[in-house]
């Protein structure tokens, strides 16, 4: 049996990341790996592109031979990863929305709405899901596309007593602008525009005014706790209640929205080896970059990148080095995140840093940490999660071992909302077992406590006995798996580091 380390272990998270789940942490599990729809498969196919491979050779030529062939090519290849790392959350959004908003899946688990619609979340995700992304079993999602770009649009909500709940609003870039919901705007009914970066106007009484968008199109992410399978009715019915109203409808008795569904559609690299470029001239001239990246945007101009420019006007030389910037991108940014540069590792758990959901000018975090790891990141002041790939001794958790998770009593997850800790195999889904049991934490029911005021979760693929069923944490019965602790609302401890998560120790 091992026992708990006596002093917390602290060190850069990429020095210890298990290869065989690392994968896993391309997901915190919280702003929207619920429902995330990353576009690997188009990643993925421009990667195989029959231009690949040459130009790969041609890019390692000047080094083994010390002779430059066309250096346009050369200077288009090295601005062109700046470019795409730069641009990868507008090419990634605008798949993004498209499928969002015009390609039906699944209703009742992928979001399908037309633009300034919610669409919400009809149940929680258990083992039947098989979608990944680390779907949490907390919150029900409702999700919209809206467009600010001619007027605002009303977000409304009913009163929502002491539930919790949070809308995220995001910009196209990936970066948190604002909140509604329970820790910043209040729980009782509300009422609260959603302005876009050119509009100049009164709203009408009773209107609060959010933060102007950086963007005209924006994402609303929100989250309504939920009690377990049978609260879901409970939460469904507030759903409903939820509003989206362009400035022009609101207040009209009876005013419905119209269903536009018409959405910039992106350039597939499987179509156009160039559609990566393509899409972000046009998502820039849709949303125009901030004034202070001006210079920035000068320097992309010179390779064909930016609002209102052609690609296709390049040099082949250019346009057959943007090919190559744009299929190593992807890879690049996915090992930035594998890395775990991003984390600070404390007693095996990865803490995020306090930027995190505001990356801003930091554009490789911005594209890596909160774009493809999951659509958005949320401010750490309303979500924090954590994600432990392994026990105290550094080794990986897999299935033959019984594990614990010990908080002593004065060392709980400090959080005004809720927490919850939750397991998932290498595929990044729910792990299925006998009970159904997904998550355990401050509100599962009939909780045990120690006889000191602790707190022990049985983490194991096999139910521990009846007396400590409670505080169990079903595990993969085959294969290696891993673990988020979800804080809603977490003390600045826990932002901070300070407060210290315990390690998970293996028992048997």
């Amino acid at each position: 049996m091992s026992e708990p380390r006596s002093e917390p272990s602290r060190s850069p998270a990429w020095r210890r990341i298990p290869e065989d789940v690392a994968g896993a942490a391309l997901t915190v599990a919280r702003a929207a790996g619920h429902v995330a729809l990353h576009p690997r498969a188009t990643i993925d196919r421009a990667r195989q592109l029959p231009e690949i491979v040459p130009a790969l050779g041609r890019a390692v030529k000047p080094v083994l031979t010390g002779h430059m062939g066309d250096w346009r090519g050369e200077y288009a290849y090295t601005l062109g990863e700046q470019a795409f790392v730069y641009g990868f959350p507008y090419i990634y959004n605008a798949r993004l929305r498209y499928d969002w908003v015009t390609t039906p899946r699944n209703p009742a688990t992928t979001p399908y709405a037309p633009v300034n619609h919610f669409w919400h979340a009809e149940r929680l995700p258990d083992a039947t899901y098989r979608d990944g992304g680390c779907p949490d079993n907390d919150t029900l999602y409702s999700t919209a596309w809206v467009d600010l770009g001619r007027e605002p649009v009303i977000l409304s909500h009913p009163d929502m007593g002491d539930r919790y709940f949070t809308f995220e609003l995001v910009g196209i870039t990936s970066d948190n602008f604002d909140y509604v919901g329970q820790r910043t705007t209040g729980s009782g009914a509300g009422s609260f525009a959603l302005v876009g970066p050119g509009w100049k106007g009164k709203l009408p009484a009773g209107v609060s005014r959010l933060k102007k968008a950086p963007s005209p199109w924006a994402l609303v992410l929100g989250r309504t706790r939920v009690d377990g399978p049978d609260d879901v009715p409970r939460v469904r019915e507030l759903q409903e209640q939820y509003r989206l109203t362009p400035l022009g409808l609101y207040g009209k008795k009876h005013a419905e929205v119209p269903e536009n569904r018409d959405v910039l559609r992106p350039v597939p690299a499987e179509e156009d080896p160039l559609g990566p470029w393509k899409t972000l001239n046009l998502m820039l001239a849709e949303n125009p970059p901030p004034s202070r990246h001006r210079v920035l945007l000068q320097q992309f101009a010179r390779i064909g990148i930016g609002p209102g420019l052609d690609v296709e006007e390049q040099p082949e030389a250019v346009r057959r080095s943007l090919v190559r910037a744009a299929a190593v991108g992807v890879p690049l940014l996915k090992r930035q995140v594998l890395s775990g540069d991003w984390a600070e590792l404390v007693n095996g758990w990865r803490y995020p840093p306090p930027e995190t959901g505001r990356f801003g000018d930091d554009f490789l975090k911005r594209a890596a940490d909160q774009s493809l790891i999951g659509v958005a990141a949320d401010d750490p002041a309303e979500a924090v999660h954590l994600l432990n790939f392994e026990d105290a001794d550094g080794n990986t958790l897999d299935s033959g071992g019984r594990y614990e998770l010990r908080f002593p009593a004065d060392a709980l997850p400090p959080v005004d909302a809720f927490w919850s800790l939750t397991a998932y195999g290498q595929d990044m889904n729910l792990i299925p077992n006998p009970a159904d049991r997904y998550a355990v934490g401050d509100r599962s029911p009939g909780l045990r406590r120690d006889a000191d005021g602790g707190l022990t979760l049985r983490l194991q693929s096999e139910p521990p006995g009846r007396e400590e069923e409670a505080n169990w944490l079903p595990t993969a019965a085959e294969g290696t798996w891993f673990v988020a602790l979800r804080m809603y609302r977490p003390s600045p401890a826990v932002i901070d580091a300070t407060w210290e998560c315990p390690p998970l120790t293996r028992v048997a």
